[in-house]
């Protein structure tokens, strides 16, 4: 067994959260503007609650624009859901919810995973085969670990399991700080949809700040990449 370093990770990409869905005209129109503005991997559909073949229909219209743009299209908590509209997947809130929606998902789908509260719910998820953990998210109350916290658990995940690690931010400065600890996607939402300046301006923006906090880790990490050989 050598003891070369594992490689570096790639610079953490964009993981984009939908308002909640009710009438979904609007997104299908702004999505591929959005998505060709910056580098965004995957869109979390969040799917106003109502009856199963009106969600499906909302699924249906918004899968084709995410995906042309080259990104996963995820439905929030419904995995019963995620064929039958065409998705590519679903997150789950939780290791029960996890446990019940792998076999209806795997292996052609992607399950992701939040409302990891503890190292051992995360660990549990990476074993069962979550495609990634989620750290950071508002419980449902509103609570959610300091910033510091979260940018904690993504560096012990980063630095020693292999699945990768999504951080949920809530802001530009969480977004450079948790892609600083070793995020591979970093989750942004309503601080994107809610930017006076567009949600566009904002995309480009936050994509810009997790490349280069990134670029500065992988550098501060390896003096060696800096020198002119």
């Amino acid at each position: 067994m050598s003891n070369k370093p594992p490689p570096p990770r790639p610079a953490p990409r964009l993981y984009l959260a939908t308002p909640v869905v009710d009438d979904p005209v609007a997104l299908v129109a702004e999505l591929p503007g959005l998505l060709a503005a910056a580098d965004v991997a995957a869109v979390l559909l969040r799917l106003k609650e109502t009856d199963q073949r009106t969600m499906i229909s909302r699924i249906k219209a918004l899968a084709p624009p995410v995906q042309k743009a080259g990104a996963a299209l995820l439905v929030e908590d419904h995995a019963e859901l995620v064929a039958r509209g065409g998705a590519d997947g679903a997150h789950l809130p939780g290791i029960a919810a996890l446990k019940e929606a792998l076999p209806s998902l795997k292996p052609d789908r992607i399950a992701g995973v939040g409302g990891l509260t503890t190292r051992h719910h995360s660990m549990d998820a990476g074993e069962m085969g979550a495609d990634y953990v989620l750290f950071g998210e508002p419980d449902a109350k509103g609570q959610r670990p300091s910033a510091q916290a979260i940018a904690e658990r993504l560096d012990w995940w980063a630095e020693l399991f292999e699945p990768p690690c999504v951080g949920f931010a809530m802001s530009l400065q969480e977004a450079h700080d948790f892609a600083a600890s070793g995020a591979d996607f970093v989750l942004v939402g309503e601080f994107i949809w809610a930017d006076p300046r567009g949600p566009k301006a904002a995309l480009i923006e936050v994509d810009a700040a997790i490349k280069n906090a990134h670029a500065t880790a992988t550098a501060s990490q390896n003096p060696a990449s800096q020198e002119h050989g």
